[in-house]
């Protein structure tokens, strides 16, 4: 049996074209290699799985191949890798320092990636200082961690600070559905938005989280069995439950909410998902606000459908109930009562007469 290779490792970028999300730093980046502006410090910070320790390594090679760019070339008798989180101490870093010292055999540059830099103990950073401040001239350190604010301000001073930033839906969506064409495995375009908006900004994420859902639907991947197996409350949840508060379907809608809670979904995000999905539905009712839609087609089709069946004044109560039992939800006593008594509430908002006074 072959073994299998996870999708973070087997796409991980091997030049700064493929490296995702990230164009503003691999454009400095590759702009200071070409006019000899690169510093011999250089802090990359940011969230985890956005590209900073692969950023780091391009980086490394790059400088090492003047005039060409080989991917397969990495030049790894130059760089030099170090965990800070399991290598903190003095004596990790007094050994780096005497390593440094020592030209490259090959190639122009010795490249010292420390990863997790903000695990290094305060003698440590202490220890470091000099060497950070006036390296040898073949050494450049590339420091890489997700706390920045846990680094001393003197290691900071010494350091041109790059800031990786979340990588977006819309291009964490795109890269899974090139990764996907290479795995010859067709897939339906919510299914992949769903899968973006579960990593949160992190391309890792999204990639290991694209293995599983394979692992479980085969070489198809739909919206259904996606939200199945990742377990989230898709656009569809909400857009049958908006229709039952537009109804004023008081009966039917404790029936759903509950089916969603024997599913095992938390009520506390299922009302924050309804503020959202109300709030989404406010964007669709203005074409010039359509674009801050984050959805995939077939979610768009049905917002702006949903969208012609509500008032502004209905969607402006309806996200300040779904808000304020949101706020409450935590402190409540009865946490069920308090959400069925927002539903309640909204089913109320277009009852006529002294029912809605009552609400009111």
């Amino acid at each position: 049996m072959e073994q299998f290779v996870v999708s973070a490792r087997k796409y991980r970028p091997q030049t700064f074209k493929d490296v995702v999300g990230q164009q503003a730093i691999t454009n400095t980046l590759l702009n200071a290699i070409e006019t000899n502006h690169l510093a011999q410090a250089l802090l990359f910070t940011g969230p985890r799985g956005v590209g900073k320790t692969t950023c780091a390594r391009i980086l490394a090679r790059k400088i090492n191949q003047p005039g060409y760019d080989d991917p397969f070339e990495d030049f790894a008798f130059n760089v030099f890798e170090l965990d800070a989180a399991s290598n903190n101490s003095v004596d990790d870093i007094r050994n780096l320092i005497d390593q440094v010292r020592i030209p490259p055999q090959t190639g122009q540059y010795k490249v010292y990636i420390i990863d997790e830099v903000h695990m290094l103990s305060s003698a440590a950073f202490n220890a470091f200082l000099k060497t950070l401040e006036e390296p040898p001239k073949h050494a450049i350190f590339i420091l890489a961690t997700t706390e920045k604010h846990k680094i001393i301000p003197t290691i900071l001073s010494r350091c041109q600070i790059f800031d990786f930033k979340r990588i977006t839906i819309k291009d964490a969506k795109e890269h899974l559905a090139e990764v996907a064409k290479n795995q010859n495995i067709t897939f339906e375009d919510d299914a992949l938005h769903i899968i973006a908006e579960k990593a949160d900004g992190a391309m890792r994420d999204a990639l290991s989280i694209f293995d599983r859902v394979v692992s479980y639907c085969g070489s198809n991947l739909t919206r259904q069995a996606v939200a199945e197996n990742l377990n989230v409350l898709d656009y569809e949840t909400y857009v049958n439950v908006t229709d039952l508060i537009i109804e004023n379907k008081i009966p039917e809608i404790l029936l759903a909410y509950n089916d969603i809670l024997a599913k095992g979904f938390d009520g506390h995000h299922f009302i924050a998902g309804l503020a959202t999905h109300f709030r989404n539905l406010m964007v669709c009712k203005n074409p010039s606000t359509v674009t801050l839609l984050e959805t995939g087609e077939e979610a768009q089709k049905m917002y702006l459908e949903q969208a012609q069946k509500c008032s502004n004044d209905f969607l402006l109560k309806g996200i300040d109930i779904a808000n304020d039992c949101d706020l409450k939800y935590k402190v409540s006593q009865n946490q069920r009562l308090l959400v069925e008594l927002c539903l309640m509430q909204l089913c109320s908002i277009t009852f006529d007469g002294e029912k809605k006074k009552l609400i009111s």
